[in-house]
């Protein structure tokens, strides 16, 4: 089984759904604006069959065929910020935890040194 279909059997459930929507919201964009399958199709530069997968939902379409329908409707523009680094909430989480261990072990530190420097006086 080649990679690509195994990554796509392992979809997060809530994953798989917004993929689901994305493709009924692309098909009622068409929709609105009165366009045929075969038009959008062919401003996309896709066969039918493939934008009835996209509006369908099927997460094996390419993305750049997604953007492509995205930038149909303007709304390409939202693709950069998708995966922003200033928005990657894990990331960020991870940087505190070492930042709080970072202080911790610097803290720790500073103490033993004014506990030692204490000692030598003393002595």
């Amino acid at each position: 089984m080649p990679k690509t279909a195994r990554a796509l059997l392992q979809l997060p459930p809530a994953t798989a759904a917004a993929i689901g929507k994305l493709g009924a919201d692309l098909a009622v964009a068409r929709l609105r604006r009165k366009e045929s399958l075969k038009t959008w199709a062919r401003r996309m530069g896709v066969s039918v069959p493939t934008l009835q997968r996209l509006e369908a939902g099927d997460p094996s379409v390419g993305i750049g065929i997604v953007a492509t329908a995205l930038w149909l409707i303007q709304r390409d523009g939202e693709l950069g910020k998708l995966a922003a680094p200033e928005h990657d909430q894990g990331a960020i989480e991870m940087d505190v935890r070492a930042a709080v261990e970072l202080g911790r072990a610097r803290a720790q530190a500073s103490a033993e040194a004014r506990m030692t420097s204490q000692r030598a006086k003393d002595s």
